[in-house]
């Protein structure tokens, strides 16, 4: 797996030739398609082991592709490329398969960051770990330790072990709100709303965070009983739990 090519499917040329030069230091083959008709004949041609795909194409668009990728070649993993803000397409993907999502604009730091980690979960880690709950017990763990990057290597990793539940899209804004991202901690906050709306610590989250008089003051609601409908934490801005 950690060898197999990488095939990139994006309209824009700048991000094929980003992501290409991005990825030349995993030391692994990387292939591109400009569009997503090009991108599902060239599956017929090479066994990929990972596709990064935008979701935004004219004529077939990455939802489509990715229909399509799950019914071929379900064995292939996909990343999700993403911009103008919609995380609930981004989530709407990864219930249809894909294994995770970056937003546009990316370092490439991250893209090589995110792209090792997904080639890394092969089945045996899958058997060994790491359950939804036990990854965000993890990341409070990592966030109580200011391990905030682990902690949200920890989120990324429980959504695509179950992208249907909204506790940690609720706790990726809040790790966006310490890093003073107010408007992406919103958009997260949005996100785990849209899988159930009556998600009380998001709820809390997105009003704190959109009031007028919003200042980093911390107050967030990690949401960490059984069902993350009740119970909160104050956080401070440097990332401490009390």
């Amino acid at each position: 797996m950690k060898k197999s090519p990488i095939l990139i499917i994006d309209d824009e040329k700048n991000i094929r030739l980003t992501l290409s030069h991005a990825l030349a230091p995993l030391e692994v083959e990387v292939d591109t398609a400009s569009h997503g008709e090009e991108g599902l004949k060239k599956l017929g041609t090479k066994e990929f082991g990972l596709i990064l795909l935008d979701l935004r194409m004219p004529g077939l668009d990455g939802m489509e592709v990715l229909r399509q990728v799950r019914e071929i070649r379900p064995d292939i993993r996909v990343i999700i490329l993403t911009a103008y803000g919609t995380i609930e397409s981004a989530v709407i993907a990864m219930k249809l398969g894909a294994s995770d999502f970056i937003q546009k604009s990316f370092t490439p730091e991250e893209i090589r960051a995110r792209v090792s980690r997904v080639m890394e979960r092969d089945e045996s880690d899958e058997k060994k770990g790491s359950d939804y709950g036990t990854l965000l017990d993890l990341a409070r763990r990592c966030l109580r330790e200011d391990r905030s990057d682990v902690a949200n290597e920890c989120v990324c990793k429980a959504i695509s072990h179950d992208p249907g539940r909204p506790e940690a899209f609720n706790f990726l804004g809040i790790l966006e709100e310490l890093k003073g991202n107010r408007e992406e901690a919103q958009r997260h906050y949005r996100a785990a709303l849209s899988l159930d709306p009556s998600y009380q610590p998001a709820m809390t989250n997105l009003q704190r965070s959109t009031d007028r008089r919003w200042k980093f003051s911390g107050g967030f609601n990690l949401g960490d009983d059984e069902k993350g409908k009740t119970a909160s934490k104050k956080l401070t801005a440097e990332g401490k739990i009390h």
